[in-house]
């Protein structure tokens, strides 16, 4: 590997609060080497993000100082110099990419315009010019139609394609180091394998130094040059990432690699365990010939409204006690088929049949069916509780609603939810704002299981949750559905997670039902090509194994081809 690019030494970060200071980063060090990828993994909280964006000087907060320590780029030390200094290394010599793309463009600024700036302000060119520059841009970082989509705003694209404007943003500015927090966790696996092919696509052409942040061993195992991994504001150790994968020294990062859902070379999921099958009995949900269609554009002066087909012609049926994933990229209709399951979104067409009630034909016999035996978990465990009730005060009020629990009673069963999901007692007396993002969703599983529920429907539960945590939720779902003999249907966009809980998968693309069958031989056998790009899209942990839609010479490619919708034989 080339000299350092940058050298960070002894860096101590601390906040001061009531006159106490607080350690956040204590004494790290490490370089970074010409065109390497370095990849800073941990758990939230580790101070990852806080690490590089010391790096920039660009702390959350006034109270946070740089105590000690030097940051070394091209022979300054970026804790001394002058904020106007500062300014010229900010996206000239660092560039970062943010996780939510969102957040970051400007909602009323074309794309284009956005990128274009930055060429203006650090090259010192006109506005034609700069236009040229952000359109050649837009083209390395795979736009289809760059001179077009120049003038397009960030709402008009997808969350892979707005991951990619911003990508153009930060490299507008020609830097020498890229920093990535975090760019691919809210994306898709399909989406995520491009965008990780097109960074190192861009080291490759640029020479580019990149440290890419990251909860995912899978991702770094695949991309990364070098791998150091933080706790607690200190890093642990760091290495060549075969060296790291292979023999790791920390008890943390052996923890971190045993957490990780890599796919398994033979079926070890609940399908491959389950020797005796289940008495033959009537399904608890059916689900025929579904339809959900949607009314989109157009307006009460001005026609052009079009009918958007969320759900077409899907057909289930789910035994008592199964555990089914539900699997498929954003766009294929899972979350919508999961509130038309629950009432929560009409019905076009169909029929939707719940311990022998048809919802749609007797629905008030059937929602009130649904609202006490089914409850659901959703994504964010932040948003889904009220911030300013207790736990014990939600959980307590949905046993209130229920009237299955005396009233006397409630305070114990509310002692009760929390053993059954993990969680101290104490955790009655607490607001989601002072609990992590796994304790607020083991609360989110205490409130669906006080209904007393027959099936839970968890959608995309553990997809902002790091992979530790993940596999405890996991691991606690799994418990669940073999104590309490749960129906569960877990909706999900990462493979690896459901071949490792669910005993049957159901493969969504367009609306449609693409692939159904056991986990076990979905996994090893996969039917549809549309299933087969998603399984070859999993982030692995074994080093050696190429990322997809990445060739030897590091080209990105097309990883999702249009592909014909057509529903397999049963």
């Amino acid at each position: 590997m080339s000299a350092s690019v940058l050298s960070v030494k002894d860096l101590t970060v601390s906040v001061r609060m009531d006159d106490s200071p607080r350690t956040l980063i204590d004494h790290v060090s490490f370089d970074l080497a010409k065109g390497e990828i370095l990849g800073l993994v941990g758990e939230s909280g580790s101070g990852k993000s806080l690490l590089c964006r010391t790096l920039v000087r660009l702390m959350p907060s006034s109270l946070i100082t740089i105590d000690a320590g030097t940051v070394v780029l091209a022979g300054r030390d970026l804790t001394r110099i002058s904020d106007a200094e500062m300014l010229e290394v900010r996206g000239g010599e660092i560039g970062m990419i943010f996780q939510n793309p969102t957040s970051h463009l400007d909602p009323v600024m074309r794309i284009g315009d956005q990128i274009a700036e930055g060429i203006r302000y650090h090259q010192k060119i006109g506005a034609a010019q700069a236009r040229e520059a952000a359109v050649e841009i837009l083209t390395q970082v795979g736009f289809p139609d760059p001179i077009r989509q120049y003038d397009s705003y960030p709402h008009e694209f997808s969350g892979g394609m707005r991951q990619r404007a911003m990508i153009g943003v930060a490299l507008s500015c020609d830097p020498k180091i890229l920093i990535a927090d975090e760019p691919t966790t809210a994306l898709d696996v399909t989406i995520q394998a491009q965008i990780l092919a097109l960074l190192m696509d861009i080291r490759d052409k640029r020479g580019l130094s990149i440290i890419l942040i990251t909860h995912d061993l899978g991702i770094v195992a695949q991309t990364c040059d070098r791998i150091a991994v933080m706790q607690g504001g200190r890093l642990l150790e760091q290495g060549p990432k075969r060296q790291i994968l292979a023999r790791p020294q920390d008890p943390y990062t052996i923890n971190l690699i045993n957490s990780h859902p890599s796919m398994p070379d033979q079926a070890t999921g609940p399908a491959a365990r389950d020797e005796n099958p289940r008495p033959i009995t009537k399904p608890l949900l059916e689900i025929d010939d579904l339809h959900v269609d949607f009314r989109s554009g157009g307006s009460l002066f001005k026609a052009g409204a079009k009918t958007v087909k969320a759900v077409s012609g899907v057909s289930l049926q789910v035994m008592p006690g199964e555990t089914i994933g539900i699997v498929g990229e954003s766009g294929s209709g899972k979350s919508t088929l999961a509130r038309a399951i629950l009432g929560l979104t009409e019905i076009s067409s169909g029929h939707v049949t719940f311990d022998g009630i048809d919802v749609g034909q007797q629905r008030t016999a059937g929602l009130a069916k649904l609202r006490r035996e089914t409850a659901m978990v959703f994504q964010d465990p932040y948003n889904a509780l009220n911030p300013r009730m207790t736990i014990g005060q939600t959980l307590a009020e949905v046993l209130a609603v229920q009237g299955k629990v005396a009233r006397l009673a409630i305070p114990g069963r509310v002692g009760e939810l929390l053993d059954l999901v993990g969680l101290d007692r104490e955790f009655a007396q607490r607001k989601p704002r002072s609990m992590s993002g796994g304790q607020c969703q083991r609360a989110g599983i205490a409130r669906a299981l006080a209904v007393d529920p027959k099936m839970i429907i968890a959608d995309e539960c553990v997809a902002a949750l790091d992979v530790t945590i993940q596999a405890q939720i996991i691991a606690l779902f799994r418990e669940l559905t073999l104590k309490m003999n749960l129906t569960l249907l877990f909706i999900a966009h990462d493979l690896a997670i459901v071949r490792n809980l669910c005993e049957r998968v159901v493969v969504m693309y367009r609306g449609e039902v693409v692939e159904e069958g056991r986990s076990d031989e979905v996994f090893a056998r996969p039917k549809h090509e549309y299933t087969a790009a998603l399984i070859a899209a999993i982030p692995d942990i074994d080093p050696d194994r190429p990322l997809l839609g990445q060739k030897a010479s590091g080209s990105v490619q097309s990883i999702l081809p249009e592909l014909p919708v057509k529903r397999m034989p049963s």
